[in-house]
């Protein structure tokens, strides 16, 4: 079978997060024309850091940035559990292959893997377009014509859907799929300096909260609380109220919760997933990243699925005759797999609301973490 003509291949990607940058960049890797675009005009990220897993890092790495993300980030091995006063219970480790070559774990801040990756898929000649979104799509014979929310219209051999959770490409497409459900939790993030014992991602279980935290630079790391609630909060209180969560617990918990005060850059936001069933496309129109598997983030894998889709995607269309064979490929490789972070993740949650034992809750990590492992 002869493989798609890729120099030919005219592809638009909706969104550009870590999802839409990685599949612009894997995209122009193998010859595509990618044209990116975001609602956002001003095309940022904020936020605390994101913990990353020794596959999202073999991820990135295959997408070719490993090392601009690992010179700014902090990789490390193994996870540390602990009980709320911070004595060690275990080491859980995060093994990877030799030849993977990268760490077992790790973590970054959002604005620089941001920054990373607007760089690298500019650099590639993706053309982005900011401040702009879709209105509607027609399909046509081996393409799809779109209509921009500037009146404009153009066609697209594929069109990629990248634009999160609450993604805008999905409803259109598949207007009867599942909404993203809240799970019961919520989860506190702030980033703080980080003292020289927290060398690992470090679990505190045991106690009415999962607090841990997760080293993102040679300076700071942030810390999550994931809590059982519905409530919402004052931007002014946050400070206050996670403060009043933390007592009971000792170590640098207990440091960190003393030393908050209202300039503390606090997070606090719902936790939502859903399972999409499959197929994650209709047409030459495919969802990726959140808006196909949207997890909650205890396996700490929503930015590695997103990747890993990216890669999947490029393989399968330099092997496939058409667009539509190569999603179906695609399908075939990435359902299982990113079921199981979905499932998993949202399992562990509830183990979490219920104040699981500890061994209960970390043998689904391990489990999940050993699948992952696995080439993709």
């Amino acid at each position: 079978m002869a493989g798609t003509n890729i120099k030919a291949l005219k592809v638009l990607v909706v969104g550009g997060g870590i999802g839409g940058m990685s599949t612009a960049i894997a995209l122009r890797g193998i010859g595509a024309g990618v044209d990116l675009i975001d609602i956002d005009p001003n095309w940022g990220v904020s936020g605390a850091g994101i913990t990353i897993t020794g596959p999202t890092l073999r991820a990135f790495k295959a997408l070719g940035v490993l090392e601009e993300i690992t010179a700014q980030a902090y990789t490390g091995e193994g996870i540390r559990v602990c009980d709320v006063q911070g004595r060690t219970l275990e080491v859980l480790d995060t093994p990877m292959a030799p030849e993977a070559g990268v760490p077992g774990s790790g973590g970054a801040t959002r604005p620089g893997i941001h920054k990373i990756l607007a760089a690298r898929l500019q650099a590639a000649g993706t053309q982005v377009r900011l401040g702009l979104t879709v209105n509607g799509f027609q399909p046509q014979a081996d393409g799809v014509q779109v209509s921009f929310s500037n009146g404009e219209q153009a066609r697209y051999d594929l069109v990629i859907g990248a634009d999160g959770v609450n993604s805008k490409v999905r409803e259109m497409i598949m207007p009867d799929a599942p909404k993203p459900e809240y799970t019961g939790q919520s989860v506190w993030r702030v980033t703080v300096e980080r003292p020289a014992e927290i060398d690992r991602r470090t679990y505190f279980l045991g106690g009415p909260l999962k607090v841990g935290f997760t080293p993102v630079s040679r300076t700071q790391m942030y810390m999550f609380a994931n809590e059982k609630t519905d409530k919402v909060f004052r931007k002014g209180d946050l400070h206050e109220e996670l403060a009043q969560r933390l007592q009971g617990y000792g170590g640098m918990v207990a440091q960190v919760r003393d030393g908050l005060n209202q300039q503390s850059d606090i997070v606090f936001r719902p936790l939502e997933a859903f399972s999409l069933p499959a197929p994650w496309y209709r047409g030459h129109v495919l969802l990726v990243g959140d808006a196909a598997h949207p997890t909650t983030p205890q396996l700490a894998s929503g930015a590695g699925m997103a990747v890993e889709d990216a890669l999947v995607l490029a393989e399968e269309l330099t092997r496939a005759g058409n667009v539509q064979h190569a999603l179906a490929a695609f399908m075939a490789r990435r359902e299982e797999r990113c079921r199981l972070v979905v499932e998993s993740s949202v399992t562990i949650g509830r183990l979490e609301q219920e104040r699981a034992p500890v061994a209960q809750q970390t043998a689904v990590v391990q489990r999940a973490l050993a699948k992952l492992m696995e080439p993709i």
